[in-house]
């Protein structure tokens, strides 16, 4: 199995708390709520047919990145993400607390 990254550019309304997004090719998770959504096996590929909501669970700190850890309602696979700038830092908080 190829585990290459595959930009892709791609806007979308949250099914978590329903903000609309706009994509930049590396966006995997929503800034406001910080929910994701399982649609990958490798980064981009589309390949997931789980298609179920990511909670964030976990927040860690890696060098100067913030990475958050998702997990599927649906199968359970875990998944981190890095943070981006836009990303709501209350939220960030709330899950570290």
């Amino acid at each position: 199995m190829d585990k290459k990254f595959q930009r892709k550019i791609e806007d979308f309304k949250c099914e978590n708390c329903g903000t609309e997004v706009r994509g930049n090719g590396y966006t995997n998770h929503c800034p406001t709520c910080l929910w994701s959504k399982h649609v990958d096996i490798n980064p981009g590929d589309r390949a997931s047919d789980c298609r179920a909501l990511m909670e964030p669970i976990e927040i860690n700190k890696k060098s100067d990145e913030i990475i958050i850890t998702h997990k599927c309602l649906k199968c359970g696979h875990l998944k981190k993400n890095k943070t981006i700038p836009d990303d709501n830092y209350d939220k960030i908080l709330e899950i570290i607390n």
